[in-house]
């Protein structure tokens, strides 16, 4: 947790940093418009970042003239878009790293180990022989190049 995230202001204290009334933060949370943490006595604790949000929502009441619901939305809003910027970033990151992988080739040598191919060079068909062993509890998976045909 953060210094801003951390929820150490009283109500009185929370207010006089906003410039409103603490009765306004206790509507303001009655709304849903900035939930503070609460205590075990049930005491609401702001931070830094609640403060921050109460500043907003002044500055979007008083200077945009935006009403409460409204403002409540488009917080809700721009806290969806942060999920969802955040989530994409996760995906991206899944997918490079995806895209990196599947950019390597394998094949098995003659020799038994596992090689990796260069892009664009593919095994034909006919040069490799596929089976799968039949014996009890084995799933193993066989390749073997066969021998030119003489004659």
């Amino acid at each position: 947790m953060t210094t801003d995230d951390a929820p150490v202001l009283t109500v009185s204290q929370a207010a006089q940093l906003a410039g409103m009334h603490p009765q306004t933060l206790r509507q303001y949370d009655r709304l849903g418009l900035v939930t503070p943490r609460r205590t075990v006595g049930r005491g609401r604790r702001y931070s830094r970042r609640d403060v921050a949000r109460l500043l907003e929502v002044q500055r979007l009441a008083q200077g945009e003239g935006i009403n409460l619901a409204g403002i409540k939305r488009i917080l809700d809003l721009e806290q969806h878009v942060a999920v969802l910027e955040h989530r994409l970033a996760e995906l991206l990151t899944v997918l490079t790293e995806r895209e990196q992988a599947d950019g390597r080739v394998f094949a098995a040598a003659t020799t038994g180990d596992v090689v990796v191919m260069p892009r664009g060079h593919r095994v034909r068909r006919s040069e490799v022989r596929v089976d799968v062993e039949q014996r009890a509890g084995s799933g193993a998976l066989v390749l073997w190049r066969p021998a030119p045909r003489r004659g």
